[in-house]
């Protein structure tokens, strides 16, 4: 294991670093004051150089063989890696000494709803990585799972509500979110053209099927939150960003609809509230939650709306991977992050 004793630069590791996640992650680390990137690596496209920018500049990073990576000559490997193929691959790392950020669902909560035995010297356990809902369970961790871009727009939302109390029990709380395309992955599909996207919106991953509700549903559970999940994911014809809009029947009527998550959330550096309702536009290349709340008229139950934007590339996958990075390296949590 490494030694965090050691006076950073730490040297970590990208698996994974041509899908939109990894190019992210890349450009983070470039940029980041305390971190280098000893390597990236790809399949299809290794030996080619992945373009990004970071310090205000294009860098051009050589992409090599995933068997090339010097596994044990890095403090930290990130794994960008499909579902299913990532655990192979954190056990390899786990192995070689290294620290281990997982941005695939194969270690979180639920595991995607697969089941399936992970690999020898994988925990069954991996601390979630919402820094906000358990920055105490992340410092100093050996693996992490990161969490799905849904679910750390949704969770953020709803956990000081299951934290309160607040939540009816055995209420059905419906979530429509509506998902840029790159959470779509950057694998060619003739559904994702611009010709197939634009001009148009879509759900898609109907009654209950999005992997991301395995892990939501978990997370809310250990809160104890007894509630039904009703998520209907929708695509949107923009690159980058998530917005949910939350139903939440409650147990009790609130005075304020921003009072539970100023309790919860003031002092976060990576959460933001408004009175206004957030917007895409608000949250692009930052690693930051920005929740508003309204309580709607004419219910018969108490009722409150809920609204949540993140970056689904940032703080939905790499910049919160970079956050938990920070925490399990020993290194301020904001260290190369853009509130």
């Amino acid at each position: 294991m490494p030694d965090l004793s050691v006076t950073p630069p730490f040297r970590v590791g990208v698996l994974g670093a041509s899908g939109y996640s990894g190019r992210e992650l890349c450009a983070l680390v470039l940029g980041h004051p305390q971190l280098t990137l000893a390597f990236a690596t790809a399949n299809t496209q290794r030996g080619a150089a992945l373009r990004v920018r970071a310090t205000g500049r294009m860098h051009d990073v050589p992409l090599i063989a995933p068997e090339a990576a010097d596994l044990a000559g890095v403090d930290l490997v990130f794994a960008a890696l499909p579902h299913g193929a990532s655990a192979e691959w954190v056990a390899k790392a786990i192995a070689a000494g290294s620290r281990v950020v997982d941005l695939s669902s194969d270690l979180r909560p639920g595991h995607g709803g697969v089941t399936h035995a992970l690999p020898a010297g994988v925990p069954h356990d991996a601390p979630y990585g919402l820094p906000e809902l358990s920055r105490d369970h992340l410092r100093g961790a050996r693996v992490v799972a990161n969490p799905g871009c849904y679910a750390t727009s949704i969770l953020v939302a709803l956990a000081p509500l299951a934290r309160a109390g607040l939540i009816a029990p055995g209420a059905t709380v419906s979530i429509a979110a509506a998902s840029g395309v790159s959470g779509a992955g950057a694998s060619p599909k003739l559904e994702l053209l611009f010709a197939e996207i634009t001009e148009d919106f879509r759900a898609y991953g109907v009654g209950n099927s999005h992997r991301h509700l395995f892990e939501m549903r978990a997370a809310l559970s250990g809160m104890g939150a007894d509630c039904d999940l009703l998520f209907t994911p929708h695509l949107l014809p923009v690159d980058r960003g998530i917005l949910s809009t939350i139903t939440v029947p409650l147990a009790r009527p609130l005075a304020n609809a921003l009072a539970p998550y100023h309790a919860a959330y003031d002092g976060e550096p990576f959460v933001e509230l408004t009175t206004a309702l957030p917007a895409l536009a608000d949250v692009r290349h930052r690693n930051v939650v920005r929740l508003g709340a309204v309580l709607p008229s004419g219910m018969r139950q108490p009722t409150l709306l809920v609204f949540s934007a993140i970056d689904n590339l940032v703080k939905g996958a790499a910049g919160q991977a970079v956050q938990n990075a920070n925490l399990m390296l020993g290194l301020p949590e904001t260290a190369g992050l853009q509130a």
